[in-house]
């Protein structure tokens, strides 16, 4: 009895995940970086987790430049660098690229807050998140869901394994071969693929 009691005694109490290392809120429940464990063991810095991938600012950079060919600056405002998204209390999100008509994100709605209307496009490279309890599926229909209830009408993702981009708006859902061509919006068209190429860039 005396050993049990000291067992218990020195067991380790869980390691409090601070507060910097939450993606997204979604629901209620927090979901933290990928790799959160090893920066909580001391194994890896927070800043070793948060950075995109060599690949996703590529494409990042790719699509802001397609953008800003044709978008219309006094009909369109274009955030990046995973903008905050307030939904409600429970759902704090955040989008890599995302498109607002200037209707919606009029100037008094942007401050130091997360934006709290919804987007007209959001678009998302990869998954950044630790999702393990609701699978990278579960995770991109439900996130995608809760934008489109918001009012968002299209949400891509781009997922750099698969080489495909997951187009969602209410009427459907499809995954395109990142190869071909792509509307994102108003007759304009994007091809990651064909950009790697002549980047010369190969994804494995």
């Amino acid at each position: 009895m005396v050993a049990l009691r000291e067992q218990k005694a020195i067991k380790p109490k869980p390691r409090k995940i601070p507060p910097h290392l939450i993606y997204e809120i979604l629901d209620g429940q927090p979901i933290y970086y990928k790799g959160y464990r090893e920066v909580i063991q001391n194994k890896k810095t927070a800043e070793e987790i948060m950075g995109a991938s060599g690949i996703q600012s590529v494409i990042v950079f790719y699509l802001v430049s397609f953008i800003a060919k044709f978008i219309n600056e006094e009909v369109y405002s274009v955030l990046t660098n995973e903008a905050g998204l307030h939904l409600n209390h429970r759902s704090n999100l955040s989008n890599d690229i995302a498109i607002y008509e200037t209707s919606v994100l009029t100037p008094d709605k942007i401050n130091r807050k997360y934006v709290d209307v919804p987007p007209k496009i959001a678009i998302e490279i990869d998954i950044d998140g630790d999702v393990e309890h609701l699978t990278e599926l579960g995770y991109i229909y439900k996130k995608t869901h809760k934008m489109l209830a918001f009012g968002t009408q299209k949400v891509l993702w781009v997922l750099t394994a698969a080489q495909v981009v997951i187009v969602a708006t209410n009427e459907k859902i499809e995954t395109i071969s990142w190869h071909k061509d792509i509307e994102l919006m108003e007759g304009h068209h994007f091809n990651i693929g064909q950009y790697l190429d002549k980047k010369g860039i190969v994804v494995e």
